[in-house]
C-alpha cells in the first residue's frame, strides 16, 4: 500500500485484507465497511472530501445496491431523478427552505455561492480549466483530466468565473 499512498486499517485473513476495516485511498476518500479477499464485499462506505458518501452493498468489489447523499442531506435517486433539471429547477436548499423573494436569485446550492477564479468552471466537486482540461478540489489538489464529454458538459451546464 505504501506504493498506491493508501492506507488499510482493519483485519488481515492468510495475508489478505479481510474483515471489518478502514480504507483509506490517496485521494482522502474513505471506504468504511466490511472486506473480504481483499474487496470490498458486505455493507460499507465511501465517505468522499466534499462531504458526500455512498452507502452500498457489495459484492467482490461491485455494488450491488446504493445510495448517494450528497454533502447537503440531498439524495441522488436512479428513477424520476428531477434535481435542477428542466422539470424542476430549485436547488435542494431552495425544496428545504424555499425560494428567496422576486429578484434575489440563488446561483448554486450554496448561498453565497463559492468564488470561482477567473476563466474556470465550477463543476460541482471542483474548478475546471478549460485550458489544460484538468479539474482540482476546492483546496487546489489535482482530482482528474476531462475527455471530450465531460469538456463539452462543463462548458455547456456549468458557472463560470469571469
Amino acid at each position: 500500500m505504501q506504493y498506491t499512498g493508501s492506507k488499510y486499517i482493519g483485519e488481515y485473513v492468510d495475508g489478505r485484507m479481510e474483515g471489518k476495516a478502514e480504507y483509506i485511498l490517496p485521494t482522502e476518500t474513505r471506504y468504511v465497511g466490511e472486506m473480504k479477499d481483499g474487496m470490498f464485499h458486505g455493507e460499507g462506505t465511501l465517505y468522499f472530501p466534499s462531504g458526500s458518501q455512498y452507502d452500498a452493498i457489495w459484492e467482490k468489489g461491485l455494488v450491488v445496491k446504493g445510495t448517494y447523499t450528497f454533502e447537503d442531506g440531498l439524495q441522488y435517486e436512479g428513477k424520476h431523478w428531477h434535481y435542477c433539471d428542466g422539470y424542476d429547477r430549485r436547488f435542494y436548499t431552495e425544496i428545504c427552505h424555499g425560494l428567496k423573494p422576486t429578484g434575489i436569485s440563488q446561483l448554486s446550492n450554496m448561498d453565497p455561492p463559492r468564488k470561482i477564479p477567473k476563466g474556470s468552471y465550477d463543476c460541482g466537486d471542483g474548478f475546471y480549466n478549460p485550458i489544460t482540461r484538468i479539474v482540482k478540489d476546492y483546496k487546489g489538489r489535482f482530482l482528474r483530466n476531462a475527455d471530450d464529454d465531460e469538456h463539452e458538459w462543463i462548458v455547456r451546464t456549468c458557472r463560470k468565473g469571469w
